[in-house]
């Protein structure tokens, strides 16, 4: 059978640059830094002390109270970032299409900070003191799981761990279930609350995450001669995948057709990328190919950009693998020099981003990038946001494990 199109016809996304669409889009295009001294917790006894963190997120705003306190931070963030895209969406659920409507949420560490909160618990109080709602309150498909049960979503209801790709798997899984007629509707992203001491402490002694503590704003610099290590960051991006025909017949707004999905692996390391950027550039290879792109047809990647040496290193030579010369034609960008490394969410938030600027035909920047390394040569997008003609776009993402994935959005 002939596979289905599959459209994005809704988008939800919270981040250390705006709570919401609108306010996520205003600010990665003016290039604001969500980076700052961590206040989730007292940080000052560590190495590190900066982090991406959600301004003044409140959960119920969006749930009731008593429902929000058996949410691990990282599902509240799910919660709102996917009921906003299914409002954004503007479809009504019914006892006539909810099987054909489901949820596909994942997250790469999940309920840390629920997890730390009752092994202190435990220590202190003792195994009766455990709160009852503790499993659910932290398991990583419970997202999934909520979602389909708020909005009565009784399609497929399925959730993905793969570290840093996460939403990235999410979301092309998805599509593929739409694309094979398992579902005519689809729910699907990442989120992550990763900004806990035992993390923090973790990422730290693993000498991945930077230490420009005395400047936050400007420490998240893919590309940047001067880059140091990842930053941390916390959120969720949720993404409304539609079939073609079923989004045309009522009306639906649609920002970009999700055409292509590649994944892969490195085999090599379990944090270091493979050499000349091998597995990422197979991915990508997959991703046009299953898009029915040439690599000339491309004009934009939301690149994985994470600012480390090698990662950032092993990014550019593989964009140059697969494009060739077209490689330095192409609009390279990271938003997390603005967002920090949401972990599983990553791909998420960003493939919002890429979506947005095909809708809108314009590119947010890289910021921070001042002393471009030499061997990091393409186009990243340093001097401010871009407009122009951009019809089709990559997002990728790549995690510990040697676990790629790439999104191919075309303009619609």
């Amino acid at each position: 059978m002939d596979k289905r199109r599959v459209v994005i016809s809704g988008l939800g996304v919270i981040s250390p640059i705006g709570r919401g669409v609108d306010q996520n889009w205003d600010n990665a295009l003016a290039g604001k830094s969500g980076i700052g001294k961590i206040s989730l917790f007292d940080p000052d006894r560590f190495a590190v002390s900066i982090a991406g963190e959600v301004d003044d997120f409140n959960p119920v705003d969006y749930l009731p109270s008593k429902e929000s306190r058996k949410m691990d931070r990282f599902i509240q963030f799910g919660m709102a970032a996917g009921m906003e895209a299914l409002i954004d969406s503007g479809l009504e659920v019914t006892a006539e299409n909810a099987a054909r409507i489901g949820t596909y949420i994942g997250s790469g560490i999940g309920g840390v900070g629920t997890i730390e909160e009752m092994s202190g618990v435990l220590q202190e109080k003792g195994p009766r003191r455990i709160s009852p709602f503790f499993v659910p309150m932290s398991i990583i498909n419970m997202i999934a799981g909520n979602l389909s049960i708020m909005y009565g979503l009784k399609g497929p209801n399925v959730a993905t761990v793969t570290a840093c790709t996460t939403a990235t798997h999410a979301i092309g899984e998805a599509s593929r279930l739409i694309e094979y007629g398992d579902a005519d509707v689809m729910v699907a992203g990442g989120a992550e609350a990763p900004i806990t001491p035992v993390a923090l402490a973790g990422f730290t002694n693993a000498r991945a995450l930077s230490k420009n503590n005395q400047d936050p704003e400007g420490a998240s610099r893919p590309w940047d001669s001067g880059r140091d290590g990842f930053v941390m960051g916390e959120g969720a991006g949720i993404m409304v995948l539609e079939e073609y025909q079923h989004a045309r017949a009522r009306g639906a707004r649609c920002y970009a057709e999700l055409s292509g999905f590649g994944m892969s692996a490195d085999a090599y390391h379990m944090t270091q990328p493979s050499p000349e950027g091998e597995g990422a550039s197979r991915c990508m290879d997959s991703a046009m190919k299953h898009a029915g792109l040439n690599r000339e047809d491309v004009d934009y990647i939301n690149a994985h950009g994470t600012s480390t040496l090698l990662g950032d290193l092993a990014e550019t030579l593989a964009i140059k693998r697969s494009f060739g010369d077209h490689a330095f034609r192409l609009s390279v960008g990271s938003t997390k020099s603005m967002t920090g490394h949401l972990l599983g969410a990553a791909g998420g938030i960003e493939a919002v981003y890429t979506c947005l600027a095909l809708h809108h035909q314009k590119l947010p920047p890289t910021i921070n990038l001042e002393d471009q390394d030499p061997q990091c040569d393409l186009d990243f997008i340093a001097d401010g946001p871009r407009e122009g003609s951009f019809n089709a776009a990559l997002s990728n993402s790549f995690g510990f494990g040697g676990t790629n994935g790439t999104l191919a959005f075309k303009r619609l």
